[in-house]
């Protein structure tokens, strides 16, 4: 049936139940014979319309849905009767549908145009759908219709939609541009968050290496009572630990490392320092000047930004070590000892 000749009588259920009790007439003049049993057990919005007082009601018994396509109320009606709804009507009414389903409280029917509309988004609707989910309180529409728009907003704003939305709804205009706002501080707060676990992450394998070569020794540095071996097979985390390696040798050498002149000397002490602030068997550490940190933070005591750091870097290890199981040595973080925030981390005099 074409939506563009409406007027006359159908009969949607002929020879599937008892005769019809109602009508229900459409902006076209369209008439759909219906049960009212059925109408008032699928929408209590049609239930009261039914119960009210007969001084209320027309003396012809009918139910007028109007402001719709004819051929929308069709499937509106007859979802009522079997709760089912074909893609190819979703697609051609899944707008219309949605209203009706607000309007009349059906809930099952109000959920499938939801997710159908969500997957049906195009550069061309995104504005109606939008303040469709708006009007008829669909948040999950909404808020699929607000991330599409967003993404696409340099093509939106060149349709007729966003045009007519700028001249008539201008609280909406500004709902979207600062959920837009927001949703790119979002994206900002959650690559500098990851660039921070990264760095806790990569300060926390240089802990696990900087114990390693200090007890078991790796290919050219080891403790002060092991001969290190070039032919020591590199561990597992060998890109970070030949950093280390190489930036202690650097450091046991140094003629600048007193007078607080060299950059890599400071940040080997900043390791150094780290080290301490997380090792909790000072007395059988057998990492260089563990213990003399310790006595020293105990005297002085730590700022505010040294600690916030020494607990990150503890949360950091404490999900290595939970995740390390679930994936490959080689895809874990390698430590870059020149980053500039490990530059950056003050020593106390």
């Amino acid at each position: 049936m074409s939506s563009d000749n409406c007027s006359g009588d159908i009969d949607l259920f002929s020879g599937e139940m008892s005769e019809t009790d109602i009508q229900v007439v459409t902006s076209g003049g369209l008439r759909i014979p219906a049960h009212s049993a059925v109408l008032a057990s699928s929408s209590t919005v049609l239930e009261n319309i039914l119960v009210r007082p007969e001084k209320l009601r027309s003396s012809e018994r009918t139910i007028r849905i109007l402001g719709v396509p004819c051929d929308a109320v069709s499937v509106f009606i007859r979802f009522l009767y079997s709760s089912k709804c074909t893609e190819e009507q979703m697609e051609r009414h899944g707008i219309h549908l949605l209203a009706l389903s607000h309007v009349y409280l059906v809930p099952q029917l109000k959920q499938r145009c939801t997710k159908g509309l969500a997957k049906r988004l195009t550069i061309e609707n995104a504005v109606d759908v939008l303040q469709l989910a708006r009007l008829c309180d669909a948040p999950d529409l909404y808020l699929r219709s607000m991330k599409f728009l967003s993404s696409n907003f340099k093509k939106v704003e060149e349709t007729e939609g966003w045009k007519f939305l700028q001249d008539h709804d201008p609280l909406l205009e500004l709902e979207i541009l600062q959920f837009m706002d927001e949703a790119e501080l979002r994206k900002k707060r959650t690559r500098r968050h990851k660039r921070e676990l990264s760095l806790y992450l990569q300060l926390s394998e240089a802990m696990d290496c900087l114990e390693h070569i200090c007890t078991e020794g790796c290919t050219s540095v080891g403790p002060c009572d092991k001969e290190p071996s070039y032919e020591t097979q590199p561990c597992s985390k060998f890109d970070t630990c030949q950093g280390l390696q190489l930036l202690i040798r650097h450091f046991a050498t140094c003629k600048r490392r007193t007078n607080g002149s060299c950059l890599r000397c400071k940040r080997m002490w900043q390791i150094l320092r780290l080290h301490s602030s997380i090792c909790d068997q000072p007395n059988d550490c057998r990492v260089p000047l563990c213990r003399q940190f310790k006595l020293k933070v105990q005297q002085r005591g730590d700022d505010d930004l040294w600690k916030s750091l020494v607990r990150k870097v503890v949360s950091a290890r404490a999900m290595s070590s939970l995740s390390l199981p679930k994936r490959k040595r080689v895809d874990e973080p390698k430590m870059d000892l020149g980053h500039h925030e490990v530059m950056n981390f003050r020593l106390a005099a």
